[in-house]
């Protein structure tokens, strides 16, 4: 089995400290329902905010699965520098800690190391969603396609921006499957 894990340096830094960086901003209200079964599946990042562990990564997607245990498995993924470079993977857990919360959960890659997953933003159709983590340094925003409409694309980036994330910033996700 040889899984290239490119993203394990970045995340594993991510994992440990990104809930102790904040600009003390307060988190994101989050959606009040969540269907997990209709979330799971495979989404494709449109757009996210730079971090050094998905830095030069296309054709991102993530893909969500559910155990047994009611956790949820998931398989991040996309390519280094082109759609023809070198793929990278790395496979994580979620679960939702506090039942009255379902859009806040916790997401972990490394054992004891877990960041908050916060759906702030979801399509009643489960077509796309706007994700943040534990501050105003991490978003994505995802779509059950390669590609989102601009109109919704630009509803979501204004949502950030309102909620004081630094959307002109924000990268567009190569995604070229042809």
């Amino acid at each position: 089995m040889t899984k290239v894990f490119l993203l394990l340096p970045g995340l594993l830094v991510f994992a440990g400290c990104a809930a102790f960086i904040s600009r003390g901003d307060p988190p994101m209200p989050t959606v009040d329902k969540v269907d997990l079964e209709r979330y799971k599946g495979k989404w494709y990042e449109i757009a996210r905010l730079n971090h050094r562990f998905e830095r030069g990564l296309t054709n991102v997607t993530a893909e969500y699965s559910l155990k047994p245990d009611g956790k949820i498995q998931v398989v991040n993924s996309g390519y280094k520098e082109s759609p023809q470079g070198k793929f990278s993977t790395i496979t994580g857990k979620a679960w939702v800690p506090n039942a009255s919360e379902p859009g806040r959960l916790k997401v972990s890659f490394f054992w004891w190391f877990s960041s908050d997953y916060n759906i702030v933003a979801l399509d009643p159709d489960y077509e796309y969603a706007l994700i943040t983590g534990p501050n105003r340094n991490y978003l994505w925003i995802l779509s059950r396609t390669p590609h989102l409409d601009e109109s919704i694309y630009q509803e979501l980036v204004e949502l950030a921006r309102q909620n004081g994330f630094p959307t002109q910033d924000l990268i567009k996700v190569i995604q070229d499957w042809e």
